[in-house]
């Protein structure tokens, strides 16, 4: 099998591609990546000599180019067109959708549909469409996201992602075009941007910097180790009816606060990680709450029964399991984000977070 993979340098996508590229070695990829602040080719070192991988720069909203892709001409491609696409590229993080709403409309909504409109010329016999479980909106106390939830975002992004959604849906349904969707709960490993929950916390701990929490923060999150998001789309690309929606979720509801404290507690765990003598004060000290984001979902939280049932996925880690794992990573990985962590991301933090 060839699958393009589009957005394969960013956090889900690289993690997916050293999936694919391990669980089945005879598959050839190609890596399609805007390199945008978040898309790292770094994260893909250890397949980058990998003969059946290929990386092209470009942007899923330059037709003439998915175009040669899929039609075998583009020199990547080699005269044999892919039959599969996996689509991660997407603008994702919900703070930079409120400040321009319009880049995540162009990549989520109008990339996707050319992505489609081009591969519904060709071979392509799956496109998967990676989603997420924003587009159901915010859930109370009790309940689950299910396939069947109507969908109600509250924020551009997620309402960029469910315009993406629907025009997938529509191909399948208008064209008959051979799609899925996958909607998962929140992500979390190795090779996390640095401005999302987890590595955010753990990263600041590190360097002894605040540790922000929004709002109260009870706000609640089904979590979702990104390994085991690689095992389902893989199930999903090799055993999932076309047309079909599935939700991904890890069966792990945390506040995040609490996550904030279990954070630090690990930390506190491993000696002198603030490169500072023992007897300081704990990790905790660190936190700040902060003014609460627009539109801040209180309580997302993913069914996961039909993919279970339909395609024998489950998944493997917990999330205590799985986030100690993490940290670990974050502590053997220092370069990797430091790397990150300045910059336009650090422009872009301070703007966030240090002056609110």
């Amino acid at each position: 099998m060839k699958i393009l993979v589009t957005g394969g340098a960013g956090f889900i996508g690289s993690n997916f591609v050293r999936h694919i590229l391990r669980e089945h070695p005879g598959y050839k990829v190609i890596n399609l990546d805007k390199l945008t602040y978040a898309g790292n080719l770094e994260n893909l070192k250890e397949v980058e000599k990998n003969p059946n991988y290929t990386f092209v720069q470009g942007d899923i909203l330059d037709g003439k180019l998915i175009s040669t892709l899929l039609d075998g001409t583009h020199p990547a491609a080699n005269n044999q067109p892919p039959t599969a696409i996996i689509n991660f590229a997407a603008e994702s993080h919900v703070d930079r959708s409120i400040e321009d709403p319009a880049s995540f409309v162009k990549t989520n909504v109008l990339g996707t549909q050319v992505l489609l409109d081009c591969a519904k010329k060709g071979t392509v016999d799956r496109f998967i469409q990676v989603s997420t479980d924003e587009v159901y909106g915010s859930l109370g106390a009790t309940g689950y996201f299910t396939e069947e939830t109507p969908l109600a975002p509250n924020s551009p992004y997620s309402a960029s992602k469910t315009g993406a959604d629907l025009l997938v849906r529509a191909y399948h349904e208008t064209f008959g075009f051979p799609s899925l969707i996958t909607r998962c709960s929140n992500n979390y490993g190795p090779y996390h941007f640095p401005e999302k929950l987890i590595p955010l916390i753990i990263t600041n701990a590190l360097e002894g910097k605040p540790l922000p929490v929004y709002g109260d923060g009870q706000n609640v999150r089904d979590w979702l180790h990104v390994e085991d998001h690689c095992r389902a789309i893989d199930a999903v690309l090799h055993k999932g009816m076309t047309g079909e929606v599935y939700n991904i979720g890890g069966n792990n509801e945390w506040k995040n606060i609490d996550i904030v404290n279990l954070i630090c507690d690990l930390l506190d765990e491993r000696p002198k990680v603030l490169g500072q003598p023992q007897g300081t004060a704990p990790t905790r000290s660190l936190i700040k709450f902060v003014k609460d984001r627009p539109g801040h979902d209180r309580r997302y939280a993913i069914d996961s029964s039909k993919i279970k049932k339909e395609l024998a996925w489950s998944p493997r880690y917990t999330f205590e399991e799985g986030l100690k794992e993490t940290v670990d990573w974050y502590m053997s990985n220092r370069e990797w984000w430091h790397r990150i962590k300045s910059g336009e991301y650090k422009e872009y933090y301070e703007r966030n977070y240090l002056r609110r």
